[in-house]
């Protein structure tokens, strides 16, 4: 019988009730005690996959595992409102890559408001509003007069420089981090019209200006993040998923990562998922979920990857966190989970003020 807990993780063809018991356990068990989520047992963690294994956890009510994920974050926040790219094993004391990238130290407060809503808990909001603030602070710190956003700060040992040329997945990741820092702060009654401005000026830059962007365009989360992201929608969305479909979309395999490898990731087909469903397109969105089932492994995990050409094999042979997360969250959003639906789908997130309007 189907626990309250998950009975949104259940989906046909996808997680029985077992086996997202199974996935989430997977989960919970590469948590360390301190919080940190790595990537799978002696691995790195980074703080954007670190939050999508927690939220992962929060759509699952694990909560309590879920907050011990962001006071990690909290505790661990650099001076100036970042993170570093990676931690060895999730120990704070060994960062094997001191670079600070804008994308990951914009999405924990993406995770912070799933958690807000999926708790009620006003304390918890009220602690890491002071988070949530220094790295929206140090994030726009990196925005161009175009509006799109630098993608990283080189590491001090090589510089400290900022690198402002701009990701198209990285801004529109930081675009949907933007518009839930902005629903924190009003649910502070904190109002922050930069932020606002900010916002405003991304969205206009990743639904008009793709040359604003390096050009990575042979990704396939250059071709769905504009929309996963909220800054794309409508029939602006519509025709830039049917543009590439088959470029991307291996039927009964999953999605591309990059063109031309034959090569399915369960990553992007889950993310592809989350910005279908946020499209409306649930029945898209179900047949992806369905044509990953061959990454699954006996203990409830996912492989990152398979190589459906010449050698055909799992690739790399790795089970990672963020891999199962992106795929509860997926689920989550279709099997109706209120917190995940509000944060995907838009509901509750305030929109950026457009270019020149005030």
């Amino acid at each position: 019988m189907t626990t309250p807990r998950i009975e949104h993780l259940v989906l046909p063809g996808v997680l029985t009730a077992e086996q997202a018991d199974e996935t989430v356990a997977g989960v919970r068990a590469i948590q360390r005690e301190d919080g940190a989520i790595p990537w799978f047992p002696g691995h790195h963690l980074d703080p954007w996959d670190h939050t999508e294994a927690a939220m992962a956890l929060d759509a699952a009510g694990e909560h309590e595992a879920a907050a011990r994920a962001y006071a990690w974050l909290q505790r661990h926040q650099n001076q100036d409102g970042s993170w570093y790219a990676a931690y060895r094993d999730g120990d704070a004391e060994q960062p094997v890559d001191r670079a600070r990238e804008t994308n990951f130290c914009a999405y924990p407060t993406v995770g912070i408001w799933h958690h807000y809503l999926a708790t009620g808990d006003e304390g918890f909001l009220d602690r890491m509003w002071p988070t949530v603030y220094a790295s929206v602070e140090f994030v726009l710190g990196h925005q161009l007069p175009g509006g799109q956003i630098g993608w990283k700060q080189e590491a001090p040992e090589a510089g400290g420089a900022s690198v402002m040329d701009a990701l198209l997945t990285g801004s529109s990741s930081i675009h949907h981090a933007l518009r839930c820092a902005l629903a924190i702060a009003d649910e502070r009654e904190e109002p922050q019209p930069d932020w606002e401005l900010a916002t405003g000026a991304l969205e206009h830059a990743i639904g008009h200006h793709p040359e604003r962007f390096l050009d990575k365009s042979h990704y396939s989360m250059d071709w769905y993040y504009p929309i996963l992201g909220g800054a794309v929608t409508g029939a602006q969305a519509t025709a830039r998923i049917a543009e590439r479909w088959d470029e991307f979309v291996v039927p009964g395999l999953g999605v591309r990562c990059v063109l031309p490898n034959p090569w399915v990731t369960g990553g992007e087909s889950c993310e592809l998922a989350l910005a279908l469903w946020a499209m409306g397109e649930s029945d898209r969105a179900l047949d992806v979920l369905q044509s990953i089932a061959h990454l699954r492994a006996d203990d409830g995990m996912y492989w990152t990857g398979y190589v459906f050409e010449g050698n055909r094999a799992v690739w790399p042979e790795e089970r990672t966190t963020w891999t199962a997360g992106s795929l509860l969250l997926a689920v989550a959003a279709l099997g109706g989970d209120e917190a995940t639906t509000a944060v995907f789908g838009g509901e509750r997130l305030p929109r950026g003020l457009p270019p020149g309007c005030c």
